[in-house]
């Protein structure tokens, strides 16, 4: 086919140009801030803007009035601030005063340190020997070197004979006490030797009677023991000649068995009176137990033989389980390699589609005359 140049429609140029007039129209009319907002209240703004004016007007008055204020206290504190440095200077001057009137260099206590008559005033390294400065570090006093040598020789003999006599007399003291109270233990030991004379005496008299008195008690008790005994060993024979009798005349004995037999029904009998089954309930008894013996065997055999099937389908279903684990273990080996090769599809799928949109798709970047082409319309 070949291309044919066609004449444009009029009326479809004409609709055309109409249509980008009132775009532009309208652009203008949007875009135009001050076209936009001519719809507002106007009285509404001029009462604002009165507002505002009263607003300021209130704020430049609060603003003046703080100014004044401020200025107010600023002479305040420069007056407060001159008072304080007068009274500093008041205190430091009367300070110096006292310390030129009451705090003179002599009345330091470290004057002494850097006085310049220090040495004229010094006193000798030992007054006396009563000198308090002489003391066990100041080697100005050894023993016997004292100013008081000799009286103080004879206070010390004149104090040593006062001891010794003191001694003497408590040493004397001492053994009178000792005497005094050697004659009042010996004394003492006499008196308690009779008083455990006497006790001791007093003492066997009472076991003599006591032992009396037991005597003839235990004499007594044993009469009475013999004649109970003999009264009790005379009951026990009769009582055993009684019984021989009645065992002897008795159903027992005799083997009567009428006297088992009893009143509540044939087939029960009385324990203390039975003499034992017939040789035909025995009989009867043996062949009961065999048939029991047989079927009990038979029951055993029974449990032996279902134990054993048991046991050999525990084993079929212990294999069917292992094989039943085994396949299913090959199962989720199968599926995870199956898993691991879909996963690297995925990512080989993945790469391919990322290198694809950043070689292919994504090849320019966005500039700045991409941005302008947008809000161009008031659509």
């Amino acid at each position: 086919m070949h291309k044919v140049d066609l004449l444009p429609d009029p009326k479809e140029i004409a609709a055309t140009e109409r249509r980008r007039n009132q775009e532009q129209q309208r652009q203008s009319r949007i875009f135009n801030a001050k076209c936009r907002t001519i719809g507002v209240d106007v009285q509404t703004l001029d009462k604002q803007v009165q507002e505002l004016k009263l607003k300021e007007r209130a704020e430049k008055a609060s603003d003046e009035a703080y100014d004044a204020e401020s200025l107010l206290n600023d002479k305040i504190a420069q007056i407060l601030e001159q008072r304080q440095e007068q009274l500093a200077q008041s205190l430091e001057k009367a300070v110096q005063d006292f310390r030129n009137q009451l705090q003179q260099p002599h009345t330091r206590r470290e004057f002494d340190l850097y006085d310049p008559k220090a040495l004229k005033k010094d006193q000798p390294a030992r007054v006396g020997d009563e000198d308090p400065r002489c003391g066990p570090a100041s080697l100005q006093k050894f023993t016997g070197e004292d100013l008081n040598e000799k009286e103080r020789k004879k206070m010390q003999m004149d104090l040593t004979k006062k001891w010794f006599s003191e001694q003497i007399e408590e040493r004397q003291r001492m053994q009178h006490q000792a005497k005094y109270a050697d004659h009042l233990n010996d004394k003492k030991r006499v008196e308690l030797d009779e008083r455990a004379l006497n006790l001791s005496s007093m003492e066997e008299e009472c076991r003599k009677a006591i032992n009396l008195a037991t005597k003839n008690y235990n004499e007594a008790l044993a009469l009475e023991a013999s004649e109970h005994k003999r009264l009790r060993n005379q009951q026990e024979q009769d009582d055993n000649f009684a019984e021989i009798y009645n065992h002897l005349t008795g159903d027992i004995l005799t083997e009567n068995p009428a006297a088992a037999s009893s009143s509540y029904g044939p087939h029960r009998v009385i324990p203390d009176r039975w003499k034992g089954m017939s040789p035909e309930q025995l009989q009867a008894i043996r062949e009961t137990q065999d048939q029991q013996c047989q079927e009990k065997q038979r029951l055993n055999e029974q449990d032996k033989q279902l134990e054993t099937e048991w046991a050999h389908q525990r084993v079929l279903a212990a294999r069917a389980a292992m094989t039943l684990e085994q396949q299913e273990m090959e199962m989720n080996k199968e599926l995870r390699k199956r898993l691991d090769l879909y996963n690297q599809q995925l990512s080989k799928e993945q790469k391919a589609h990322l290198e694809y949109l950043e070689k292919e798709v994504y090849t320019n970047n966005p500039t700045a005359h991409y941005y302008t082409q947008f809000n161009t319309t008031s659509r």
